[in-house]
Formats: structure tokens, sequence, C-alpha cells
């Protein structure tokens, strides 16, 4: 009996971390073929979430064709509003770019784009990396 109390409570820890601290994966790209990453966001003590984007193998934006100056980060919300939330900048050996961001609201999807001006407020160049499947 201990025993199932034991697993019981396992299950309910784990089911109740992952909630907590979901992973989204991006999907691979046509774009950058050999570029992949992770989003871990979590929910911190103010309710804002805290998003950390790790992407690697993201070859660098002027080697793209056309050329681009940078790679922005942007999410959709519940209410299909777009946020930016930084740029990346590829480096080393394996093109490893990382971000850390906070939103208000909870992410529906990350997504990243290959721009010519890191200013814009709004995505206009070629997706390169999304979690929308």
């Amino acid at each position: 009996m201990k025993t199932i109390k034991h697993i019981t409570l396992s299950l309910v820890i784990a089911i109740a971390l992952n909630a907590c601290t979901p992973k989204m994966a991006f999907t691979s790209s046509s774009v950058v073929p050999a570029a992949s990453g992770t989003i871990n966001v979590k929910k911190d003590k103010n309710e804002n979430y805290t998003l950390k984007v790790n992407v690697h193998n993201l070859a660098e934006s002027k080697n793209l064709t056309p050329s681009k100056g940078s790679y922005l980060v942007w999410m959709k919300q519940n209410d299909r509003s777009v946020k930016k939330l930084g740029q990346l900048n590829p480096s080393g050996k394996t093109l490893t770019a990382s971000l850390s961001a906070t939103a208000v609201a909870k992410p529906q999807e990350v997504f990243i784009t290959a721009e010519d001006n890191a200013e814009i407020l709004y995505p206009a160049g070629q997706t390169v990396l999304t979690t929308e499947k």
C-alpha cells in the first residue's frame, strides 16, 4: 500500500512540474535546415512568463539568400497579437544563440524571423523557425 502512495505522489509531482515548465521545440526549417532549438517557459512569482530560447546551428543572417541583418524572436499571444522578444546572434563553432525574455501573457507560438532591420515592431521577414505545427 505504501508503494502505491509513493507512485501516486511521484506522478502528481511530475505532472505538476511539467505543467509549470512547458518546453516547446522548433520545427525543422527549409530556410536553415540544420537549425534546431527549444524554448523553456516558466511562470515567475509575479505571474509573468519567463522564456529561455536556445538555438543551435543557426547560420549567420548575412549568409542567407537574400542576406539579412538579424534574427528576431517573436511570440503570438492568446489574442493573436505578436510581441517582439529580442534578437539572436549566433556565434561559435556550433552557431549557438540564446535569449531570455519575460512576457505578461502565455506564449501560444514562438517564431524566429530573418529581418533587414532589428528595430522593427512587427515581423516582416521570412520565418526561419517556428513552434507552430
